[in-house]
Parts: C-alpha cells; structure tokens; sequence
C-alpha cells in the first residue's frame, strides 16, 4: 500500500458512543479514517463516552467496552468530534438530556474551542441540545424532520441533502452518509486522491456529495397510495431499458395518456417526463461508476445514443460524483 504523506494534521478525531447507539452511524466513518491511517495520515482515532460509564450498549445489543470520558479532552481547531444518532425513545426523553447536561457543556466549549463538530442521523438532536446550532442550518434522518423542527424551530433544517456543512458544524442524514461525510472530510484535508484512494480500499463505487438526496430516486415520490400511479412508477423502472413511450405506460395501467399524465402530476408532484429522467440518470451514475463503456449505459438506460446519455449527464452536472464528471 502506498502510503500518504501530508503537512496538514489532524490531531484527534473522537467518535462519541452514547447508550442505545446506532451501530453504523459509528463503524462507517470510523473505518474510513482508520483506512486513511492505514495510508500514512496523521490522526487518532478515541472512542469516547458521554458519562462515566466505560461500557456501553449499543441499539443492537452489541456493547462498547474502555470508553474514555469526554471530560479527558480540551480540543483544537485540528480535532473533529462525531456524534452518532441513537434510538429516538432517548432523544425525546427530557430526562436524557438533564443527566448528560455536562456533555452538552462539553460539546459547546470544544466546538469554541475551534473544534469541527459532526453529526449522524439523529445525532443532529444532540449537537442542536448543546446550543451551537442555532441560527444556523443542518440536516438529520428524514424519518424525524417534523420531531426536529418542532424541537428547534431556531434552527433551518434542510431536507433532502445527504450532509450540511456550515460553520465548522457537519450534519449528515443517516447511516451510509456518515460514510459519505467522513470522505468528504478526508477529501477537505487531505486532498481528492487519499478520499479516491480509501473510497477504493472499503469498495465504494463513488461518493456522494452534499447536494445528492437521501432516497434514492427508486423510493423518491412513492408516498401515496394510489396504486395506479405506483405500477406505472413500477413499470418504467422495469423497462428503464427499453424505449418505451407514454402510450406503454398508460396502457399497462388501464388509462388514457392523458388521464396517467394529469393524475402522476398531481400525485407524486412531478411529471412523468422528469421522473422518468430521473430514473435514467440514476442508473447511468451507477453504471459509469462501475466501469461500464458510454454506449453500454446508454443502451441499459433507454436511450438513443452515447450523445444522448452525455446531454442528459451534464444537464445534471450539479448532483454528478466527481468521477462520472471527468466522463464529460
């Protein structure tokens, strides 16, 4: 392995570990910054604790053993902290809240400190209960934006982002997007090629950027119930490979082309056209971030043409992975 040598430390970057965390929101990152270790980066890595207990349990019954206290450390500008989301029957518990007061003391000196503070899923709540989001924007699991604007309206919550930066202030939506957070972070510091290179080693096709959404376009405008409208969403998924044309879908459905179009726009909230569009780019994203030729993804998304596929690419060149745009 080549290793990475850098002028620019991180001194510490510690992974909070509260009662009932969730699993991933801490393994996904903290194995990023342990592959960039691996590459030679100067950083350590402190698994810490929000009391005193130096064993904790984990949502899915597996237990964190020689926490550190968080009292331990004064951090830097050079430090990050990062704050996994934890089951919601504890964020809504006042009482949580009151027993760790300490901690969110804690959280609001270090980031006055200059440190750089980072969210996963839920882990929003906690940061926002410190104080230090207010005023300012951020993101959290989509399952929770009601809960979490009616429990910090001073804060702008942003919806459909798979991270907000602000501030020295990182909040990210949930599970895989703290993955997609710490690579950002190593790519901020450290430069594209350690973030390619470690985004290689735990075989991650591409990354994700602040402006991608947190559904996937396959779940995206599927909440309603109107099961027409999902078997004709059903349908063009299906045959995103072929050419089909709006007169296919009506008839899979049993209706006039003009009653699918009028009735999918006032359902899901966008045409038929869009989503379809949508559903295109999707696939051709993950199918150029595995290699595959232009005219191949052309063909397997429906369309004409490699020209075709590469206007379609860059009339969405904002929301495009790095690597896909180097194509264009």
């Amino acid at each position: 392995m080549i290793k990475f040598n850098s002028s620019k430390i991180i001194k510490r970057i510690l992974f909070i570990i509260p009662s009932k965390v969730h699993l991933l929101d801490i393994i996904g990152p903290a194995h990023i910054f342990y592959e960039a270790k691996e590459y030679g980066t100067d950083i350590e890595l402190h698994f810490v604790t929000i009391n005193n207990d130096t064993q904790v349990n984990s949502s899915a019954g597996l237990h964190f053993t020689k926490l550190e206290p968080f009292h331990k450390f004064q951090l830097s500008e050079d430090d990050f902290v990062f704050i996994p989301g934890i089951e919601f029957s504890l964020i809504s518990n006042n009482q949580f809240y009151l027993t760790n007061k300490l901690f969110f003391k804690w959280i609001k000196d270090q980031y006055s400190n200059g440190a750089q503070i980072c969210s996963v899923c839920t882990g929003t709540f906690l940061v926002a209960s410190s104080g230090i989001l207010n005023g300012k924007s951020c993101t959290t699991h989509w399952k929770y934006f009601s809960e979490f604007n009616e429990k910090h309206p001073e804060i702008e919550l942003i919806k459909n982002r798979l991270f907000v930066v602000e501030d020295r202030l990182y909040s990210s939506a949930g599970v895989t997007s703290g993955i997609d957070l710490a690579l950002y972070i190593l790519e901020t510091e450290f430069g594209s090629k350690l973030a390619a290179d470690v985004a290689k080693e735990v075989v991650i096709y591409f990354r994700r950027s602040q402006s991608d959404p947190q559904l996937s376009i396959f779940l995206q405008y599927r909440n309603h119930l109107d099961t027409r409208i999902h078997d004709a969403q059903d349908y063009m998924i299906k045959h995103i490979d072929s050419s089909f044309v709006l007169e296919d879908i009506a008839e899979s459905v049993h209706m006039s082309p003009r009653n699918l179009t009028r009735l999918f726009k006032k359902t899901t909230g966008i045409t038929i056209g869009a989503y379809l569009e949508k559903l295109r780019l999707d696939r051709a994203i993950h199918l150029l971030a595995e290699g595959n030729k232009v005219s191949y993804v052309s063909n397997q998304c429906g369309l004409k043409s490699s020209n075709q596929l590469r206007n379609l690419l860059k009339k969405h060149g904002e929301v495009l992975p790095t690597q896909i745009k180097s194509l264009l």
